[in-house]
């Protein structure tokens, strides 16, 4: 053998056994990053029955459906009843069939209404208010007109 030959073998074999090695290899990860699913926000749009129960909840009879002297004479109950009458009579009632409701001690009375009337964009109702207390009788006759929120207010009435 030449002498070139005798000094490349064991180079050789030095070079290969240092890839062969028996140690476990490590290889660098980077880190997982788990992103979340996509959501999406859904339009913040009132159902029917929300609009209505927020309606129902902001329109009070207070503010013109009731004879104001009859108001000074009625309690938490009678207003709290005569409010619901009032709503579910100006939304959903047959034009002059009567809405009656009784509160406290006898406190009695009833809303009647007319047909829809569009008056600027807005539906609008001719309203007759009745309340019973003590034997006497308030009654309280107006127009009431839906606002684009679902209230209802009173665009005029006479006590």
């Amino acid at each position: 053998m030449t002498r070139f030959a005798i000094l490349a073998a064991p180079l050789l074999v030095l070079t290969l056994a240092g890839c062969a090695s028996t140690a476990p290899t490590q290889v660098a990860q980077a880190p997982v990053v788990v992103m979340p699913a996509p959501t999406f926000a859904a339009p913040l749009v009132a159902s029917p029955a929300q609009t209505t129960q927020l309606a129902l909840a902001t329109t009070s009879v207070s503010n013109g459906f009731v004879d104001p002297r009859a108001l000074t004479l009625m309690s938490a109950n009678d207003s709290a009843a005569a409010n619901t009458a009032q709503f579910y009579a100006l939304q959903f009632g047959r034009p002059g069939a009567p809405r009656a409701w009784s509160g406290d001690k006898g406190t009695t009375g009833s809303v009647a209404v007319g047909p829809y009337v569009r008056v600027n964009n807005l539906d609008c109702r001719d309203f007759t208010h009745t309340v019973k207390i003590g034997g006497q009788e308030f009654v309280n006759k107006g127009t009431a007109c839906r606002e684009q929120n679902g209230n209802w207010t009173v665009e005029k009435g006479a006590a």
